[in-house]
């Protein structure tokens, strides 16, 4: 079993210390202090001038104060054109890649930097492929031997989705399951084509340990699972599918989309049945565009993922490698747009996530992918400022951390970022991230990237072999 490499650590603390702030400069100066630009602390809609934000020990400790003490603290001063934003939170964030076709892989050394580089300072994966491996990362991130977002991992996925899963697994299995997970660190868990009695058990036995659970669910045909099912059934948050009545039991939830129209009265009482229960849900528009035929906005105009790819890997790599597109996901991007708009405006604002859910076959890369879902929420009609809500607040409290993470206030974790330009203008403004601040960090964006150019993937054919299923665990 190959041991899982760390190689850019040393490179990130020089390219960052030579381009800003860099893991032991933030951490060895006991302030910093952001002053001048815009802010948008999430607790609203607005867009308001920064009063002076004070980061001590990985918190915010004061804004707009000029009585607390910040001598020797590093002073950032930021210009009009700056905005300040609460970290974006990815509730479906794969780490997962499938760059030879033969099953998906985490990818772990570009892309915690190219996550954090975007402002994404929060990532749930959402199933894992390589749940050991998923969790040392982790525990690098915590100890800050790595530099990278909060990762919230899930451990394996539960259902048939997992490779090798046991189709004669039980609920007390599932049970002792959870409960070596937990043992483990994984606070939140993600089911995913598992039949309703062991569903049941996943949910109860994580909410024993103060854990969530969200299932990528169907329609309750066959031995799938309805989302209004599981709702009643307990689960915390919903993927893809609102499910109910417009999702009959008779077909799969794939063939009944297209006429699950929200005009319909079925539509009002499943928007009506998360709000009563206080379901979170996960739309994932742009995840659909990717499988599908990309014939939009949202995809375009965007830098060449391949800079980010080893030498080898773009020796290796070429077009006929990459997903092939299906025109039926293309479609079911273009309904989800008018579906997600019906249900904000149905009341479910304060419960709509953002999720990207792509694991990457090389011609796009995940962590990007928080702006173009950004930008299918506003191209689906949800105004700027609300969409992100979605991608801040909505996200940590979804999580069960809205009183540490999701806005800008005293006494709440300091994972921010600042960007060139006014997103409440053009949410596209948002991916002109100029500088990160995670756990009190502050890391130029730039130097981020950078550091991770040349970084994804294998350097060679014999390490190809851990970008293999089964291997590199």
């Amino acid at each position: 079993m190959p041991p899982v490499r760390f190689r850019p650590v040393v490179t990130v603390l020089c390219i960052l210390l030579a381009g800003g702030v860099g893991l032991d400069t933030a951490r060895s100066q006991p302030t910093t202090v952001l002053r001048g630009g815009q802010l948008f602390d999430a607790t609203d809609t607005t867009l308001t001038d920064n009063p002076g934000i004070i980061v001590r020990a990985g918190k915010i400790v004061d804004r707009g104060a000029t009585s607390l003490d910040t001598t020797g603290a590093r002073v950032v001063r930021l210009d009009p054109g700056h905005v300040i934003l609460p970290g974006l939170v990815d509730l479906h964030a794969h780490y997962a890649v499938d760059f030879f076709g033969v099953g998906r892989v985490e990818e772990t050394e570009g892309y915690p930097l190219l996550y954090l580089a975007n402002g994404a300072t929060t990532t749930f994966t959402a199933g894992e492929m390589q749940p050991e491996k998923m969790r040392r990362v982790r525990q690098a991130i915590g100890r800050g031997d790595r530099i990278g977002p909060r990762m919230l991992t899930s451990g394996p996925y539960f259902g048939k989705a997992r490779p090798g899963w046991d189709t004669t697994r039980t609920p007390a299995s599932i049970r002792r399951e959870v409960d070596r997970w937990a043992a483990r660190g994984v606070g939140h868990f993600k089911a995913k084509r598992l039949q309703g009695e062991l569903l049941r058990a996943l949910i109860d036995q994580a909410h024993r340990h103060g854990a969530t659970v969200t299932g990528h669910l169907g329609s309750g045909y066959g031995p799938s699972v309805n989302p209004r099912t599981a709702i009643d059934m307990g689960i915390d948050r919903i993927e893809h599918f609102l499910g109910g009545a417009q999702l009959p039991d008779t077909v799969g939830a794939y063939d009944s989309l297209p006429t699950a129209t929200p005009d319909e009265p079925a539509f009002a009482r499943i928007a009506q049945h998360f709000q009563e229960h206080n379901v979170h849900f996960d739309a994932t528009i742009s995840a659909y565009g990717y499988y599908g035929t990309r014939e939009s906005d949202v995809y375009g105009d965007w830098p060449d993922a391949q800079q980010y790819f080893t030498p080898y890997l773009r020796s290796v790599l070429d077009e006929q490698d990459y997903q092939e597109p299906v025109p039926r996901f293309q479609r079911i991007f273009e309904l989800k747009l008018d579906r997600i708009k019906a249900f904000y405006e149905a009341g479910g604002g304060d419960l709509i996530t953002l999720g990207t859910d792509h694991p990457s076959w090389g011609e796009y890369l995940a962590p990007f992918g928080v702006h173009r879902e950004l930008q299918a929420l506003v191209r689906a009609g949800i105004p700027e400022a609300v969409a992100l809500r979605i991608a801040t607040i909505n996200g940590a409290r979804a999580m069960g951390q809205g009183d540490r993470l999701g806005t800008i206030e005293v006494g709440k974790w300091a994972d921010l970022f600042v960007v060139r330009g006014n997103p409440l203008e053009d949410i596209r403004n948002a991916r002109n991230v100029e500088w990160v601040m995670a756990r009190g960090d502050l890391h130029r964006a730039s130097a981020l990237r950078e550091t991770a150019r040349g970084t994804v993937g294998p350097d060679d054919a014999a390490e190809a072999e851990a970008f293999r299923p089964n291997r590199g665990q």
